[in-house]
């Protein structure tokens, strides 16, 4: 699976790719054999030791996409699908540029989770309208050109429909 660290601005790929013979994982992170022995799991913290140096993480925040975690007293962020904003940006209508179009249409269906605009704002291609929750991932819906909102289809809590108008933007 591919990872982005936000706050590093760097993008790795880990994987499993078997088990020692005392039974700790044997993992390859960007193509490097790294050898992982997980001590304790919890629900809210962790602790092992990754190649021999013992590490003790906090979850602050977990999403289906994205954990805020304190790693040995650093704040991380850890986006888990790092490629999710530009699928999601380009089937909700933001590859389209078409400026007579006003409608954004919801390419997904799910449940509104948040609506971070009101109807007046003016928005740019690619700011957060609303994000959905569909089969227990959150996703952004985007702005598909620049312009102002002039009216909203969706209030958090409710369910929306693939196809469904979410907003006007003019």
């Amino acid at each position: 699976m591919e990872y982005n660290t936000k706050d590093v601005e760097k993008t790795f790929n880990c994987r499993v790719v078997g088990r020692t013979s005392k039974g700790d994982f044997k993992l390859d992170m960007d193509g490097q054999e790294r050898i992982l022995q997980v001590i304790s799991v919890m629900p809210e913290q962790m602790e092992f030791v990754l190649d021999g140096k013992y590490h003790s993480v906090r979850y602050l925040q977990v999403s289906t996409s994205t954990i805020e975690m304190v790693i040995d007293g650093v704040v991380v962020s850890l986006d888990m699908h790092s490629a999710l904003d530009a699928i999601v940006y380009k089937n909700s209508g933001g590859a389209n540029k078409v400026a007579s179009n006003t409608s954004l249409l919801s390419k997904i269906p799910g449940k509104v989770v948040s609506v971070a605009v009101k109807e007046g704002d003016n928005v740019k291609t690619g700011d957060t309208i609303c994000t959905l929750e569909s089969m227990k991932m959150q996703v952004g819906v985007k702005a598909h050109h620049d312009g102002s909102v002039i009216s909203l289809k969706v209030d958090t809590g409710k369910s929306v429909a693939k196809g469904d108008v979410i907003a006007e933007i003019e």
